[in-house]
Formats: C-alpha cells, sequence, structure tokens
C-alpha cells in the first residue's frame, strides 16, 4: 500500500510498533534480571522515538509546515532520552534500582524511577497535548485535510495515551499498552488507504494508465527505451519490437518517436505533435486515428531521468473540430450571400430613390451615373498614386454614397427644379437648400444602418459637396480642409460633368475648356492637392465621356 509521495514517517511507524511487541513479548517470557534489562531497553526503543514519528506524521497529514531545524531538535532529544534509558542497570539515570521475582510463570518487576523517566513521562505527555491541539485545529481550520482522516488520526492517539497512562491502574499486572499499538497500526493502515484516494498525482496517474485511453512511452536521456503501457503498443506497434536499453535513432523503425523527442529537447516549446494511424493504405478520415503526442521530461520526484512521450486518441475531437469548421464555413458563407443580398437591395433602392430624384429635374439625366463614374476614375488614381493613404473602406463607401449627393432635390419645388433656363437669384437661394436637407434625407434613410462610416460620409457628400476650398461655397461656406475629403472630391466629379454635359440652359463644353476651368479653379474652387489626381484622371474622364452620348 505504499506510495511514492507518502512521507518516510509511515513506514517509520510500522516498524517501529513490531520492535516494541517484540521487547513485550521478550518481557513476558524474562527468566532472568539481565534478560529483563534487555527486553525494556528493546521497549523503549520504539516508546523513545514512536511519539516523535506519531507527531510528524499528524503535522504532514495535517499539511502543517513544521522547521526541519526543530524536527532535528526534537530527534536530538529522543536520542537523549533513548541513552538515558541504555543506563539501566548501570547508571541510576533513568531507573535507580530494578529487580524482579517469578509470579505464577511470569516476571515481576519492582522499580525506583530516575530523574530521566520522569523527563521521558513529561516528553510523552508533550507529545500527545500537542498532536491533539494539531488535529483540533485542523478539524476547525483546514478545509483541504480530510475529516476522516482526523478522525482516525485521533482514535490511535487516544487509545495510546489511556493504555500508557491508565492501562497498568485498570488492569493491575497486565499491560494492555501493545494492544493500543496494534489497534493504532489498524488505524493507521485504514488512514493509508485513504490517503492513495487524497493522492491526486497518483489516482489520476493510475486511472489514465488503467483504463487504456492515454499511451505512455518512457525513454531515458540517451534516447534508450524504457518501457511503455498496452495502450501506447497500440498505437505505435514498433514498441513491441524494441528491446529494452536499445537505443533509437532516426534510422529505426521508431523513428517518429526519436523525431518528436529530438525536437523537444532541441527546443521545449515544440513540444505537441499529431500522428495520424492509417487502417489501410490509402489516408481515409473514417477510418484513420488522429492521436495528439505531447513529450515531457521524465521525473523521479525532482530528478530528471529522461522523456516521456504521452499518446491521446484525439480522433473523436478533430471529427468534431472538422465538422464544426465546415458548419462554421457554410454558416460564413450563408451569412456573405445574406449580407450581399441585403446590401445589394439596400443600393439598388438608394439608386432607385437618386434616378427617381433625377427624373424630376429636366437639366440632369444621366448625371448621378456619370458622377458617380467621375469619382471612381479619381478614387483609382488616388489610390494608385498612394500619396492620400486612403483605406479600401473609404474609396468603397465613396464610389457607393456617389450617387446620392443630390437626394436633397426631393425637397426643392417643381416650379425650380424644372425650370427650362437659368435660375434668378431668388430661386438660386431655393436650390442651395438641396445640400443640407439631402444631409437629412440621406440620415433618416441611414439611421438604422449598422455602417456607421458609410452613413457620415454619405451625409457629408450631399452636405458639402458645394462648398469651396476659398469659402465662398455653401450652404456652410466651409473653407480648406474644413470641407470632408469626401465632399472635396464630389466636388471636381460634380462640375466636371455639368461642365461637359449638356443643359437645357447651355451646350456642353469641349474637354480642353472644361479642363481649363477646373485647373484654374484649384486653390479657390477645388482642393489644390487634389489637381495631381484630377490630371493623372483626365484622359480616363475624356474617354469615357466620349463613349456616351450626351
Amino acid at each position: 500500500m505504499w506510495r511514492k509521495h507518502f512521507d518516510i514517517t509511515f513506514s517509520i511507524l510500522f516498524t517501529l510498533v513490531p520492535i516494541i511487541c517484540l521487547g513485550y513479548t521478550m518481557l513476558a517470557h524474562s527468566e532472568s534480571l539481565n534478560e529483563v534489562i534487555m527486553a525494556t531497553k528493546i521497549v523503549y526503543l520504539g516508546g523513545s522515538f514512536l511519539q516523535y514519528f506519531v507527531f510528524l506524521s499528524i503535522v504532514s497529514l495535517c499539511k502543517i509546515r513544521f522547521s526541519i531545524w526543530l524536527k532535528r531538535v526534537l530527534f536530538i532529544c529522543c536520542l537523549i532520552l533513548y541513552g538515558s534509558v541504555l543506563t539501566i542497570g548501570y547508571k541510576p539515570y533513568f531507573y535507580r534500582e530494578l529487580s524482579m521475582e517469578i509470579v505464577g510463570g511470569a516476571p515481576l518487576l519492582h522499580k525506583s524511577y530516575g530523574f530521566m523517566h520522569s523527563v521521558y513521562f513529561v516528553s510523552v505527555g508533550l507529545f500527545f497535548l500537542v498532536s491533539l491541539s494539531v488535529i483540533i485545529y485542523s478539524y476547525f481550520k483546514k478545509k483541504q485535510v480530510s475529516r476522516t482522516i482526523l478522525y482516525l488520526l485521533f482514535l490511535p492517539e487516544a487509545a495510546s495515551m489511556l493504555s500508557y497512562f491508565l492501562g497498568r491502574r485498570i488492569t493491575q499486572h497486565f499491560d494492555i499498552i501493545p494492544v493500543a499499538y496494534i489497534f493504532a497500526e489498524i488505524m493507521y493502515l485504514l488512514i493509508v488507504y485513504r490517503v492513495t484516494l487524497y493522492d491526486v498525482n497518483d489516482t489520476v496517474i493510475d486511472s489514465m494508465i488503467h483504463n487504456g485511453a492515454t499511451g505512455f512511452v518512457s525513454f531515458d536521456e540517451k534516447m534508450r527505451y524504457l518501457g511503455c503501457n498496452e495502450t501506447a503498443q497500440k498505437i505505435l506497434p514498433v514498441l513491441t519490437t524494441l528491446y529494452v536499453d536499445k537505443k533509437i535513432d532516426e534510422t529505426h523503425p521508431a523513428g517518429p518517436a526519436f523525431g518528436w523527442l529530438r525536437q523537444f529537447s532541441e527546443n521545449e516549446k515544440k513540444h505537441e505533435f499529431v500522428y495520424r494511424w492509417q487502417k489501410g493504405s490509402e489516408p481515409n478520415d473514417e477510418n484513420d486515428k488522429i492521436y495528439n503526442v505531447n513529450a515531457d521530461y521524465l521525473y523521479d520526484g525532482k530528478r530528471r531521468l529522461g522523456f516521456l512521450l504521452t499518446l491521446t486518441d484525439e480522433t473523436q475531437n478533430r471529427k468534431y473540430i472538422r465538422l464544426l469548421d465546415h458548419y462554421n464555413e457554410d454558416l460564413q458563407r450563408e451569412v456573405r450571400e445574406k449580407t450581399q443580398h441585403i446590401e445589394e437591395m439596400h443600393d439598388n433602392l438608394i439608386m432607385s430613390l437618386a434616378m427617381m430624384v433625377e427624373s424630376r429635374d429636366n437639366s440632369t439625366g444621366g448625371h448621378i451615373k456619370r458622377t458617380s463614374v467621375g469619382v471612381r476614375l479619381l478614387i483609382d488614381e488616388i489610390m494608385h498614386k498612394g500619396g492620400m493613404k486612403l483605406s479600401a473602406e473609404f474609396c468603397k463607401n465613396l464610389i457607393k454614397a456617389a450617387p446620392m449627393h443630390d437626394l436633397g432635390k426631393i425637397a426643392v419645388d417643381d416650379a425650380v427644379l424644372r425650370k427650362p433656363g437659368r435660375f434668378t437669384p431668388e430661386e438660386f437661394e431655393k436650390m442651395k437648400h438641396h445640400a443640407a436637407e439631402g444631409a437629412r434625407v440621406i440620415h433618416e434613410i441611414l439611421k438604422m444602418t449598422d455602417d456607421d462610416s458609410f452613413h457620415l460620409l454619405a451625409e457629408n457628400v450631399a452636405h458639402y459637396h458645394h462648398e469651396r476650398w476659398d469659402g465662398s461655397g455653401y450652404p456652410d461656406g466651409l473653407k480648406g480642409e474644413e470641407i470632408p475629403l469626401e465632399a472635396r472630391i464630389m466636388a471636381i466629379a460634380d462640375v466636371y460633368d455639368a461642365l461637359v454635359s449638356k443643359r437645357v440652359y447651355k451646350d456642353s463644353m469641349s474637354f480642353e475648356q472644361a479642363d481649363s476651368i477646373i485647373l484654374s479653379g484649384m486653390g479657390t474652387q477645388f482642393d489644390p492637392g487634389l489637381k495631381e489626381y484630377y490630371i493623372s484622371a483626365r484622359p480616363k474622364l475624356e474617354a469615357y465621356y466620349s463613349s456616351i452620348e450626351k
């Protein structure tokens, strides 16, 4: 029943009790004074140290830290006590006088005690009181100490003390101390049995080995095979061909194990590996087994002895993860499709609304489509040159928001919006309201969307695309970089389309005339920082407008 992690005091207790009982047996059969003295010294060999080791076992089981120096001092005191026992028959330290007579075939001793016997008596009492105090303290304060263990510790301690201090008075010449010690041994056997249940390290390992779910293979530090359990042999059949103490290398049939250990020895972080066991000659996900291999050091206490490979069947977990991955992929694909469908519906709704507004304006047919292309061409040049470091999300949102820049015209009166000529100053003031109104309309349309960045950008495009770099624009008279970048880009595409397109109140301009106006407006009407991108996009703009009917 002995376990590696048990305190050595357990073994000593089970050694001392038989020695004491041997001494009592010899004492009961003594026929001379010399035999009595020898038997007495054997009895006290156990008696002088038994309570000391009982106390240490109680401290250990109650998980109380005890100074190693104090242990040594107490042990030396026990040695001194037993040294005084050895003077029996020579010096009066333990027994001043000792004689015997045979009564009824048994020896009857007559003793007068020396001062060291009194010290011995007091030491036994002190050990008992301190041990009892530790048990009581642990019962009320130590939640991690088994109450069953505490009960079993108390019983032999109480029985031993009662037999020692009261036994002779109750039974006269019959000594019941050996009986109490045997009872104590039985209690400690029960304690050892219980401790095996509480020793998590050993019980867990034993359970893992017993149930056959995990394989273990051990090697010494020179890669010599030490042994394995049956589960490991089933996982790696080549292990059955290995000789114990035989060194393995990469050329050995057990080469995979060597590879794992070599990687681990070179880098401790590489301790996890995957081993696939194929049932047939070809890989088959349904029949193949997948094992997780963990490499670690093999220890005896704190001493490193070699290496340990642990092989765990991960087949079901891997299949579950693979199934979960497929499910997640299908779910993500379905979500992407649904999201894309919703976005397409959303974009179509916005485009339809923009086209409906445009259909009310006799002068701007096809304007939203052309300006959208113009914005995209400008964005392409900005991204190609990389000078402004725009995010892909910003560019995508601006192209998507471009058709919405004139949505505010839905609130402009038909008499003004559908006028077949130039506006009067009063009519132009009414037309100016479409910018702020467009921002309001877009805010209402997009206020429930989760895409806040697109929401804000679309509002800015509608609200500020008529602002000018020099601050003379409308509706808020913003100046320079106060104007959002998306509105500055939109402004160039908007004005360029107005110049090269035919309206009811004017003919279309040539590309050269429109280009001259745009370039002259850089720094006054338009952001001068966008000049180089406009110049780069100009050939593509001209090619696009040449390909469509204006």
